[in-house]
C-alpha cells in the first residue's frame, strides 16, 4: 500500500511548463481522427492519431510522475483528483447528451447497446466491451456513438497501473529508466506477435498498447534526467548536418539537429497518415510511424523551426485546446448522423463536424475550464465521482431493462420485430434462433483461422473443420459436384442451393467472412485467413474437379481477377464457372429502415434507402461480362429489384419473409428464392 506521505495532498503538485508546440501536436492528432471518421477516403491513416494522443499522455503523465516522486511531492490523491477534474466533466456531458438524444432517436435495442457502452464508458472499461463485442456480423462501427471511447479505457487504465508500478519500483530504488524501457519492449512484442494472430485483441488490449504511451514516457525519464544522453553523438550529426545543409555557419547548440528532428517527426507522421489504411495489421509495427514521430517532434523542444512556426501557430494551439471535449463530441453526431440518415451525406458529416467543434469550444469554456482552473475544493472531486456513478448505473439499468421498450415511439410490435433481428455479439439470437449456421454452413468459414486449422494444408495433426465441407461424398448417385466459393455473399446461397437442387447433386463449399475469391496469395498464407481460405479453396477445386463452381462476394468485384480465376479453373478441370453479382446493398440495416421509414404498410418494393452504388457497380459488372462468353454471370439484383424497387419482403409477413437481416445479406427464403428461380437454372443449363 502507499505510504501515508504519498497518499496525502501535498502543498503543490509540479506540472510540466506549458508548452504551444504539445497543443499543435494535439491538433494534428485530433483532426487527423476526425477528419478520418468524416472523410475516410479523403485522409485514410487518420486513426494515427490516436496513437499521438497515446505519446503525448504517456510523456505528460510520466513528466508529473517522475518529477514529483523524485521531489518527494508525489501524491495519489492529488494525481487522481486532477485526473478526475481534466476527464470526468466533458465525458459526463457526452455520456448525459448520448442518454437524451437516444430516448428520443434509438430503437430499443438501439438505446439497450447504448445504456451497455455508457456504463463500460463511466467504468473506463470500453475496450474490452468492443473487444468482446467485434466480430464479422457485429454492429458496424458507425452505430456505436460511444466506440471512440474504447482510447480513453486503455489511457484510463495505465493512468491507474503506471503510477502505482513507479511508485512501487521507486521505493524499492529501481531503475525507473530501465523499467519503463523493460515493460516498453515487452508490450511492443505481445503487440507484434498478437497482431496477425488475433488482431482484435490487439487492437484493444492495454498490454499490446501500453508501450505506445511508455515511448512517452521514456521520453519523459530521458529528458527530466538524462538531457545529455548521447551529447557527444549528436554534436557530431549536428556538425555533419550543418555542413551538408549550410555554407560557413559555425555550429549553433545542436540547432540544426532539432530542425532535423522535428521534420524527420513530421514526415513520419505525414508518411503514415498517406499510406496507411484500415487494410494494414495494425498496430504492429506501423504503429511506429505516428509513436516515433510524435516522440521525435517532443524531443526537439520548443525552439525547433517545425515545432515554434507550425505546431505553435494560435489556430492549432486553439484547436489542441479543445482537442479533448472535440474528440468526445465528434464521434457520437457523426454515428447518430448514421443511424438516422442510414448512411450519413457530405453535408450531413460536415453539419456534424462544424457543430462538434462549436460543442468542444462551449464544453472547453463553460465546463472544463472553470472545473479544472477554479475548482479547487475536494467536493468538485467527489460531485464528478458520484455523477459519474449514477451514469453509468444509469446507463446500465437501461441495457438490463432491454432500453425501455414499450416507451414512446418504441411501441411493443417494434419491439417484438426488432427483437427477433437482434443479432448481437457474443450470443447472435437471431442466428440462433433461425438455425443460421446450419443454413449457411458457417462452420465451413475460415474467419477464425486459429480455430479452423486445416492439416493438409498447414502440416498439423489438428483438423477441427468439418469434412463435410470440401470432400465429395462417396455416394455413385451423387455424381455431380457444386462448389461455392467466396466470403459469407457465398455461404448465403448454400441454403437455397441446397433446397432446390437435384438429388444426383452435392454440394461442397470453402467461404469465409469478408475473404472474395481471390488467387493472389503467398505460399505460407498461414497468418491470413483470407489467403488460407483461398489456397484451400483453390487446392480442394483443382484436386476433386467439380462440375461447376460458383463464386460470390459481397462487393469489390474486379472483373480482370476474377476472369483470371474463371480461365484458372476451366483449365483445371471445371465443367462451369459461374460469378454471381452482389445482392441488393441497403444504407443500413433493412430491418432497421422498415422500423424506422416503413413500418406502416411496409411496401413489398422499396428504393428507401438502397445503396444506389452496389446497382451502378453490379450494372457496369454485367457489361463487362458481357466480354467473357466462357463465364456465366448471374445477376442477383436483377431478381430481386425492378423499376419498383428491390424486395423488401416475400410474403406477407414482414417478419418471416423480409430479405435481408442485416444490410445485404440475404434471409434463408430470399436465398430459396433466388436459387428456386435462379441459379439452379444456370447451374443445370
Amino acid at each position: 500500500m502507499p505510504s501515508l506521505k504519498a497518499i496525502q495532498k501535498p502543498e503543490h503538485l509540479s506540472h510540466p511548463k506549458y508548452r504551444a508546440d504539445i497543443d499543435g501536436l494535439r491538433a494534428i492528432a485530433v483532426i487527423s481522427v476526425i477528419c478520418f471518421h468524416a472523410f475516410p477516403l479523403s485522409l485514410k491513416g487518420g486513426f494515427i492519431g490516436v496513437d499521438i494522443f497515446f505519446v503525448i499522455s504517456g510523456y505528460l503523465i510520466s513528466t508529473i510522475i517522475f518529477d514529483n516522486l523524485d521531489h518527494h511531492t508525489f501524491s495519489f490523491i492529488e494525481f487522481y483528483s486532477r485526473r478526475i477534474k481534466r476527464i470526468f466533466p466533458a465525458l459526463l456531458l457526452v455520456l448525459i447528451a448520448c442518454l437524451i438524444f437516444g430516448w428520443f432517436a434509438l430503437l430499443a435495442d438501439e438505446y439497450k447497446q447504448l445504456g451497455k457502452h455508457i456504463a463500460g464508458g463511466a467504468g473506463f472499461i470500453a475496450n474490452f466491451m468492443f473487444w468482446n463485442e467485434s466480430g464479422y456480423f457485429d454492429n458496424t462501427a458507425d452505430t456505436k456513438p460511444l466506440l471512440h471511447l474504447w482510447t480513453l479505457g486503455i489511457e484510463e487504465q495505465f493512468y491507474i497501473v503506471w503510477p502505482l508500478l513507479l511508485w512501487a519500483a521507486w521505493k524499492k530504488k529501481f531503475n525507473l529508466l530501465t523499467i519503463s524501457i523493460v515493460i516498453a519492449i515487452f508490450s511492443f512484442i505481445l503487440n507484434v506477435k498478437g497482431i496477425r494472430g488475433d488482431a482484435i485483441a490487439t487492437f484493444y488490449s492495454p498490454q499490446t498498447r501500453f508501450w505506445e504511451l511508455l515511448i512517452g514516457s521514456i521520453l519523459a525519464y530521458v529528458t527530466l534526467y538524462k538531457p545529455n544522453l548521447f551529447a557527444t553523438q549528436k554534436q557530431k550529426l549536428d556538425g555533419w548536418l550543418v555542413a551538408v545543409i549550410w555554407t560557413g555557419l559555425p555550429k549553433e547548440n545542436l540547432r540544426t539537429l532539432r530542425n532535423a528532428q522535428s521534420l524527420l517527426g513530421a514526415a513520419l507522421i505525414g508518411y503514415g497518415l498517406l499510406i496507411l489504411n484500415k487494410d494494414r495489421h495494425f498496430p504492429g509495427t506501423w504503429a511506429l510511424l505516428p509513436t516515433l514521430g510524435a516522440a521525435l517532434i517532443i524531443s526537439a523542444g520548443t525552439q525547433a523551426g517545425f515545432n515554434r512556426i507550425v505546431l505553435s501557430n494560435r489556430l492549432l494551439v486553439w484547436f489542441g485546446l479543445i482537442s479533448f471535449p472535440l474528440y468526445l463530441w465528434h464521434w457520437p453526431l457523426l454515428s447518430f448522423a448514421c443511424i438516422l440518415e442510414g448512411e450519413a451525406s457530405l453535408k450531413m458529416r460536415s453539419i456534424a463536424l462544424l457543430v462538434s467543434i462549436i460543442l468542444a469550444w462551449l464544453t472547453y469554456q463553460l465546463i472544463e475550464k472553470p472545473i479544472r482552473l477554479k475548482a479547487k475544493s475536494n467536493s468538485t472531486v467527489y460531485i464528478l465521482i458520484t455523477l459519474m456513478l449514477l451514469v453509468g448505473s444509469g446507463g446500465y439499468v437501461l441495457y438490463k431493462n432491454d432500453g425501455f421498450q414499450g416507451y414512446g415511439f418504441r411501441s411493443k410490435e417494434k419491439n417484438d420485430f426488432a427483437n427477433y433481428f437482434e443479432n448481437s455479439l457474443p450470443k447472435q439470437n437471431y442466428f440462433e434462433a433461425t438455425g443460421m449456421a446450419a443454413k449457411y454452413r458457417n462452420d465451413c468459414d475460415f474467419y477464425d483461422y486459429e480455430k479452423h486449422r486445416i492439416s493438409n494444408v498447414t502440416k498439423t495433426p489438428k483438423l477441427h473443420i468439418d469434412k463435410t465441407c470440401y470432400t465429395p461424398n462417396p455416394d455413385p448417385k451423387k455424381k455431380n459436384i457444386l462448389f461455392i466459393w467466396g466470403d459469407s455473399h457465398a455461404q448465403q446461397l448454400y441454403f437455397g442451393l441446397n433446397n432446390n437442387i437435384p438429388d444426383d447433386w452435392q454440394i461442397l463449399i470453402v467461404a469465409s467472412s469478408g475473404c472474395p475469391p481471390s488467387t493472389k496469395f503467398q505460399k505460407d498464407a498461414s497468418n491470413d485467413y483470407c489467403q488460407r481460405s483461398n489456397q484451400f479453396a483453390l487446392k480442394t477445386i483443382q484436386e476433386i474437379k467439380p462440375s461447376v463452381v460458383i463464386m460470390a462476394q459481397a462487393d469489390g468485384h474486379q472483373f480482370n481477377e476474377l476472369n483470371e480465376i474463371g480461365d484458372l479453373l476451366l483449365v483445371s478441370g471445371v465443367h462451369k464457372v459461374i460469378f454471381t453479382g452482389p445482392a441488393p446493398h441497403w444504407k443500413s440495416d433493412l430491418p432497421k429502415i422498415i422500423m424506422r421509414n416503413l413500418w406502416s404498410n411496409t411496401p413489398e418494393r422499396t428504393f428507401v434507402n438502397i445503396d444506389e452504388k452496389t446497382i451502378n457497380a453490379n450494372a457496369s459488372l454485367k457489361t463487362q461480362f458481357l466480354k467473357a462468353k466462357h463465364l456465366v454471370f448471374v445477376d442477383v439484383i436483377s431478381a430481386l429489384c425492378n423499376d419498383s424497387g428491390c424486395l423488401t419482403r416475400i410474403g406477407d409477413d414482414k417478419k418471416t419473409g423480409i430479405t435481408s437481416f442485416d444490410h445485404g445479406h440475404l434471409t434463408p427464403i430470399a436465398s430459396d428464392y433466388l436459387a428456386r428461380d435462379l441459379l439452379i437454372n444456370n447451374i443445370l443449363n
